[in-house]
Formats: structure tokens, sequence, C-alpha cells
């Protein structure tokens, strides 16, 4: 049997301790998996009974199985070499996941910027299938994208319909333009959210197609699924999820580090997950995906709110029995995670449930998401100018800031002084930085090492997010969370912009909107915001460095 171990250090330790005997009295992991939407409060039910089918899906997805493999021989008959993924947020982590860790190459698209986007679509078009997946069906980025390979296909003489797969929700609109074209579709279970939705269609198609044994997976989950289910102490989801949630007083800053586990990029969907179902209410648990440091606390000069969260090598991989050992110097608070992929799918989702749960939040719901989104399309019908002029340009590097009169333009180098004066509003025991950077991350992959520039300087946790893909993550707990972070934002002006086919705007504007509508709903509620506009990406990117690196 595939192992799932959970050991708890220090404080994690002491919250395991006191919640577990409640957690287990109340019944609380039968109850999960019997679909008890009263779990989070009454003011939760409605949400919560659209969205439990997750705990069923190691069985309940069996059926894709068939559906999968037979996909796959019919495009493999045509010639189709390449597949590519549209899709954001959960539509798009989990397979990414999935396919790293299996070694098999997905095309992930996730971002509106138009010269990714281009990038995409012009590789190997006559060997390319796609899959577009939207749980809403109506995904701005999603439909866009989808609009663009069909107008390729077309260009290159392929028939649309015999390369691209539609994964959405029943009753869609996507399902129902899809079903009318003439596309074949996959219906996804519509009980659950997008960040609970791994095991469901929407993580296994896509990584199916790519040539990843899915079946393996669910065998994986499958065999823990009774576990996580069990009023027991020692239960690893009631264990995970009281040491995430329960700490007292809260860590709320998760430094979330891979020492040797195997699983490619697992912290980047743990991100999402856990930022966007505990972000709301003013409170929340902050991911900070900081890699495989050795201690990753190390240029942090308070650790009273982190604990220290690594992902460590599956014990069912070796021969003998031995418990994992900390992986970072014991700060007052670690955990250490082991267990194959398909088990820690559920798990993680589970644990999240139960760090809800602890934290008094609705973990299915994601308000703040919606209000960027809205703000979005208010500038989009605003046109290009909603952006607005900057307050003060630094050679190719123009400077807009929002949430108050926190800086004043200088006329000597603006951009410094911008900085300074936004770090200069990190709190030195509760604060972190976001930085979210709107650029292609295929080709500026290295602009996600300004985190631990970042790190350095201000002695604080500083995350990193790529855009508009994080606004489907951590985007919620940058507006619902606490409001002790600082914000800055990095754009561009696209190399060569792209038109959406069909549409009055081009992904150069959608992107621009989605900027800056997320810095002004940011903005509105008090937090300050850095936007930085690069009008030439290689020597903007150099000046924000140097002046990052001070």
């Amino acid at each position: 049997m595939n192992a799932l171990l959970i050991e708890a250090l220090g404080d994690a330790a002491t919250a395991v301790e006191r919640h577990l005997p409640a957690l287990v009295e109340e019944r609380f992991a039968s109850r999960l998996f019997a679909r008890d939407t009263s779990l989070w409060g009454s003011d939760a039910q409605e949400e919560a009974s659209r969205r439990l089918a997750w705990v069923d899906l190691p069985r309940s997805s069996r059926p894709l199985l068939g559906q999968i493999a037979a996909l796959r021989d019919q495009l493999t008959g045509r010639g189709v070499q390449r597949i590519v993924l549209c899709g954001m947020g959960g539509s798009s982590l989990a397979p990414e996941v999935i396919c790293a860790t299996a070694g098999v190459d997905l095309v992930v698209l996730d971002s509106s910027d138009p010269d990714a986007v281009r990038g995409a679509v012009r590789e190997r078009v006559e060997q390319t299938a796609v899959v577009v997946s939207s749980k809403s069906g109506g995904t701005v980025e999603t439909d866009s994208q989808r609009r663009v390979f069909v107008e390729a296909f077309e260009r290159a003489g392929i028939d649309p319909t015999e390369r691209i797969v539609v994964v959405t929700d029943p009753g869609s609109p996507l399902d129902h333009s899809a079903g009318v074209g003439g596309y074949t579709v996959v219906h996804a279970e519509p009980d659950l959210g997008g960040r609970y939705s791994a095991l469901s269609a929407f993580g296994l198609v896509p990584s199916g197609l790519a040539g990843v044994d899915v079946e393996r997976l669910l065998d994986e989950a499958e065999e823990v699924a009774d576990l996580l289910a069990e009023d027991d102490v020692a239960n690893p989801a009631l264990r995970l999820g009281a040491a995430l949630g329960g700490t007292q007083p809260l860590r709320d800053k998760l430094l979330l580090t891979d020492q040797g586990s195997g699983i490619v990029g697992f912290a980047d969907w743990a991100e999402q997950l856990l930022a966007e179902s505990t972000g709301k209410d003013g409170t929340g648990l902050l991911p900070v995906v900081v890699g495989t440091d050795n201690d990753p606390t190390a240029a942090i000069t308070d650790v009273s709110d982190l604990a220290v969260v690594a992902f460590t090598a599956d014990p069912s991989d070796s021969e003998d029995d031995v418990d994992p050992t900390p992986t970072a110097e014991v700060t007052g608070s670690v955990v250490n995670v082991a267990g194959p992929l398909g088990a820690q799918f559920l798990l993680w989702e589970a644990a999240t449930a139960v760090a809800g749960h602890l934290l008094g939040v609705d973990p299915f719901d994601q308000p703040d998401v919606e209000s960027a989104k809205h703000a979005a399309r208010e500038r989009m019908q605003a046109g290009t100018g909603a952006v607005g002029e900057p307050e003060a340009t630094d050679g190719p590097v123009q400077i807009r800031t929002t949430g108050g009169r926190w800086w004043s333009p200088a006329a000597e180098d603006a951009l410094s002084s911008a900085l300074e004066a936004l770090l200069a509003r990190v709190d030195p025991q509760t604060g972190y930085v976001a930085v979210m950077a709107y650029l292609d991350r295929a080709v500026h992959p290295d602009v996600a090492d300004v985190r631990e520039v970042l790190t350095e300087r201000v002695g604080r946790p500083v995350t990193f997010g790529w855009g508009p893909r994080f606004l489907h993550s951590t985007g919620q707990l940058h507006k619902g969370g606490p409001p002790t972070g600082v914000y800055l934002q990095i754009t561009a002006d696209p190399i060569e912009d792209l038109p959406v086919p069909e549409q009055d705007f081009t992904f150069g504007q959608l992107i621009a909107a989605q900027a800056a509508g997320d810095a002004a709903v940011l903005g509105d509620l008090g937090r300050p915001v850095l936007c930085l506009h690069l009008t030439d990406h290689t020597d903007g990117l150099n000046l924000v460095r140097r002046t990052l690196e001070g």
C-alpha cells in the first residue's frame, strides 16, 4: 500500500495535539467524505452543497479512463504528437504537475500575454491538438486562446473539430457552443470547484492525452481514500489540516519547499489550493513557494509567523520503513509531507477543508477573484486608455501607484525612490511582498529570481506570481486575506500585439486590463501597489533588476 506520512514539529505538533481530539470527536473526516455541508457553518452550506464531489473522484472518475484512451488513439491516428492545454487556475495547474512529474510533454497556455499566445500557436500546428478547459465555460482568457487555435488550424487546412477537445461543466456556455460546433466535449463533474479538480476530467483528460498513466493517479488516491475518511488520530488529513490552520497564534506564512519528493511543481498547485480556499474574511494562509532551499527561513529576520512545509521523498519508494527527518532547522513550526502524487492530491484537498474549518472560513468560495474579473471587464469596455498616464517615468520604466498617497514622484531616481517607499510599508513582523509579473514566463523565467533578491532585502517572505495566472490563485488571498502585503506589479508592452479573432480587442489590451483591474481593486482596499510598466523588455528588466538589488 502507498504510504502517506505527516511529521509535525514544534508549533505544528502542538496544533495537532490541540485540535485532533476534537476533530475526531466531531467525526469531521467521515462527515467530510459523506459530503456534510454543515462543517463550515450555516453561511457556507449553500456553496458547500455544490463543491464536495471531489471526495469521491478516485472512484467516480474511472469511466473517464476509457474515453481518454479512445481519444488519445484517435488523435495519434491523425498525426498528433503535441498537446496544448488552454486553461487557467485549477484547469491548468494540476495537469502541469502531473505531466512534469511523469516526464511527459504538455504545453500549458495559461496566459493572455500576446507573445506567449503567439509562441504556443505557431509551433508545429500540424502535429498539435488542443484541450480547452474551462469549468464555467466563460473564462475570457481560455475563450480567446481557443479562437486563435481555431484560426490557426483553419489556416493550415485542418478541421478544428478534429484537433480540439473541450472539457467543461455540463450546460456551460462553452458546452453549448462546442456541441453546436461539432467539437468533442468531455463533461466534468459539476459539483466541485476548480482548485479541487485535480482528479477530475480537468486534471485527467489533458494529462492522459499527453501520455500519462492517469489510472495510476486514481489508484494512488483510492488506496488512501478510506484512510482519509476515518475518524482516527492517525488520519493524515486531520493531522496536516490541524498543523496548517491550527497554530496559536496563527503562523499564516507557509514556506513550501521541495526536499526530494520527486513531484515536480507540487508547491505551485498547493499554493492555489491553500491561498484561494483560505484567503478571505481578513484571514488566510499565505503559501510562499521557495524551491529547494536548505533553510528557507535563513533570510527572514522574524520567523514568528512562519511555518515550513517540506515535500519529502515518498516512503513507499524505499525498501526501508524510514520516517522522514526535518529538512530545515526547526524555526518553531515544521511539517514534513510524503506520499505519491495521486494520494497527495486527495490529502491536500481534505487537509485544506480541515484548515478552513479551524480558521472559520468557507474553503470553497472565491469572492475576490470575481471582483478582479469585474474590474478588468470595466477597463476593457473603457478602451485602451483605461490604465491612465504614468505618475513618473524612469528610462524604459513607467511608474504608477495605487492604494493611497504613499509615494511622491521624485525628479531623479524615480524608480528607486518608489521602490524604497513601497518596501518601507512592509511590516517587519507580519508583512510580506507579492511580486506579480505579467510577462511571458517561457521567455523570461529568470524574472522569478527577484523573489530571492527581495527576501534578502526586506527580511520578510516574498511571493512571486505570473499574471494573469495568479489571479485565479493567490489573487483571492491578496484581497480577501490579512491586509499585511505590499504589491509589486510588472507589466510590459508586447513585442507584437495579437488580435483575438472575432472580438473587438487584442490580447495586449486584455492583459493590460487584467493588470490594471487587479491593481485598482487592491488599491481600493487600501493595499499599496507599485506598478512598473516596461516600454522596452530588455532594458526595462535590467533596470528593474538593478534597482531591486539596491
